[in-house]
């Protein structure tokens, strides 16, 4: 009679090994925080007028909030017009290529604006925008 081997092998388990896939998903997690391009905001909500001929602006703006209440906000700081004037100086000399985006509230008096036109004009900036938001029509 022939009698059959058997080899008492101990069973291994078996298991996916999970750490190469954590590692690059904490490579890409890492990577997209990096190369996110973050949204200046001006520091106030305003309810922005609605237009049917909006268009994106470039995202090197400087952006200056008005309130209905007659309120001039520049990095996330409520501002007068005579420190604004300074201000717009100084970030124009630091970023000479940069736009200001104004983002007046619907409601916001017509001669606050004005007055934050002239003042950018006389800091020199050229490229200036008013926000508003995709409207029908």
């Amino acid at each position: 009679m022939s009698r059959r081997l058997q080899l008492d092998l101990p069973e291994e388990d078996t298991q996916i090994d999970m750490t190469p896939m954590l590692d690059i998903v904490f490579i890409m997690l890492i990577f997209f925080i990096v190369s996110t391009t973050f949204i200046r905001e001006a520091g106030v909500k305003v309810e922005r007028p609605e237009s049917s001929t909006a268009s994106a602006t470039k995202p090197e703006s400087i952006p200056i909030a008005l309130t209905a209440a007659g309120e001039i906000w520049l990095d996330q700081q409520p501002l007068d017009i005579g420190l604004l004037a300074k201000r717009l100086s100084l970030l124009h000399r630091e970023q000479p290529q940069a736009s200001l985006l104004i983002q007046a509230d619907k409601r916001a008096h017509t001669g606050l604006l004005i007055q934050v036109l002239d003042t950018a004009k006389a800091a020199g900036i050229q490229e200036i925008a008013v926000a508003t938001q995709q409207g029908e029509g």
